[in-house]
């Protein structure tokens, strides 16, 4: 049966940049949500001395919930080997920080897209990389899930990976029992491609999943491209309520069903306010009782 979790999409820059909001205080808000968990992001500004991390899992787990996931944004896609590494250390310290929070989980991605690297040595340097974070990973219990992702918020390129082709060619050369994919739909969607079409193929290799309902606000797909090279989201691009932008979930939760998912989907919303995030809480609630018809994980 999927549980749900929430990420503070609408906190980021407080949580990870400004230091505006403890992660107490995002604790606080999202308890009377009644979530299974709260995903992590390793840039989280309280989170930077390893000695905090204990008390970060003690603070969601005295509310009832888990940290099941730790979202992290490795730059693999760079073309120089000494960067590279920098960021395999990088995640091999993040692969630690999830398992001291108590996640399984901790998203790797390919990195940035940058223009002098080629798709084939772009595939094979990511490739690398993330198998070089594996043992890591598979010692602590610890399994990476690659995300279809768009773009980090603080990243000037999109992912190196946001493309099908690119995303399952990667995906299909990593073969590891510690190794799996985080679904995003609406990231498929940016990317001017189908999301049931991707999960199709990737769907026995799914064991997390990002649930979200992007839209834009003005302008088409072909606008949001010319606008790669601006660091962060592009402001035309609007993250929704969950079952009002482009998405079927009803498709989307069957597919998962067919494979045998009954992990987390990790909610990335709210970004309009607490009332939002909990309107999409209800209807993922409500989708996960039709398509897993045994009780939900809480009421």
């Amino acid at each position: 049966m999927p549980k749900l979790s929430a990420f503070p999409k609408a906190f980021m820059r407080a949580l990870a940049r400004d230091g505006t909001m403890t992660l107490r205080e995002w604790v606080d808000l999202a308890t009377p949500l009644q979530l299974d968990g709260l995903e992590y992001y390793s840039g989280f500004l309280e989170l930077a001395d390893p000695a905090r991390w204990p008390e970060a899992r003690r603070t969601v787990e005295a509310r009832g919930m888990v940290i099941p996931m730790l979202c992290c944004s490795p730059d693999f896609a760079h073309p120089d080997a000494e960067f590279r590494q920098r960021e395999i250390e990088k995640e091999k310290t993040w692969i630690r920080m999830a398992a001291t929070l108590g996640a399984k989980f901790c998203r790797v991605l390919s990195g940035q897209r940058r223009p002098e690297l080629t798709r084939e040595r772009g595939i094979e340097v990511v490739a690398a990389s993330i198998e070089a974070c594996l043992p890591d990973a598979e010692a602590c219990g610890v399994t990476l899930i690659l995300e279809n992702h768009y773009k980090d918020d603080f990243w000037k390129y999109p992912e190196f990976a946001q493309r099908m082709d690119v995303f399952c060619e990667l995906v299909e050369r990593i073969r590891h029992p510690h190794f799996g994919v985080n679904y995003d739909p609406s990231n498929t969607i940016l990317a001017g491609e189908d999301p049931l079409e991707l999960l199709r193929r990737v769907k026995h290799r799914v064991v997390t999943m990002h649930a979200s309902d992007r839209y834009l606000a003005e302008g088409t797909i072909e606008d949001l491209r010319r606008e790669e090279g601006v660091e962060g989201y592009a402001k035309r691009l609007r993250h929704g309520t969950i079952g009002r932008g482009m998405n079927d979930y009803d498709a989307i939760f069957r597919e998962l069903r067919s494979a045998g998912f009954d992990s987390w989907i990790s909610i990335e919303d709210g970004v309009d306010g607490m009332e939002q995030l909990e309107e999409s809480v209800r209807f993922l609630r409500g989708k996960i009782r039709q398509h897993w018809p045994a009780t939900a994980s809480k009421p």
